[in-house]
């Protein structure tokens, strides 16, 4: 994946096929302390402590399409190489935390990519899910709660293109008005 955004809608689909209901997405770009950090929270059906070390391996998927899972162990790779980590915590019927930091100068550091499609995305196409974004940057916060959206449209579809429309406008606007710099 070239992109970071790439990275966590790979990350979040894993919790909506571990049967999530609410997922938590915070992505913070810290100049002063030279990091971009990345969360995903949610209370999905988790994994035991045998799968949790083996998660990294790109030989171990619980995927029945295909028989090897390389979205975690290259991000990992990637955060590593850019003086950052990765950790996991997970626990059987409650759900998985991960996290990944990266120095947010390093040349080598991935760009963020389209973040607004990204999470347009996950909210049109998994509209049973209680989705939470927060975006930090700039000493400024873009915080998203799906939950009040349904309720002022009572049973009407995320995927009507009005709704679209302003999701898309809600996401592009809030981002682009908190990211403290263009990527190169």
């Amino acid at each position: 994946m070239r992109e970071l955004s790439l990275h966590l809608l790979d990350i979040a689909e894993n919790s909506v096929a571990a049967q999530a209901k609410t997922i938590e997405i915070c992505v913070s770009e810290d100049i002063a302390n030279d990091r971009l950090t990345m969360s995903v929270r949610d209370d999905g059906k988790g994994m035991d402590e045998a799968l949790l070390s083996k998660v990294v391996d790109p030989f171990v998927t619980s995927r029945t399409t295909r028989k090897v899972g390389l979205g975690i162990p290259f991000l990992k790779a990637a955060a590593e190489a850019c003086n950052g980590f990765m950790k996991i915590e997970s626990q059987l019927g409650k759900g998985t935390f991960l996290e990944v930091a990266f120095q947010r100068s390093h040349i080598d550091r991935m760009p963020l990519g389209d973040l607004a499609s990204t999470m347009l995305t996950l909210v049109v196409g998994n509209p049973t899910i209680h989705w939470v974004f927060r975006y930090i940057g700039n000493q400024n916060e873009l915080f998203f709660d799906d939950a009040s959206l349904k309720n002022e449209l009572n049973g009407s579809p995320l995927s009507d293109p009005l709704v679209i429309a302003y999701l898309r406008t809600t996401f592009e606007n809030g981002i682009r008005s908190i990211q403290p710099d263009k990527e190169i």
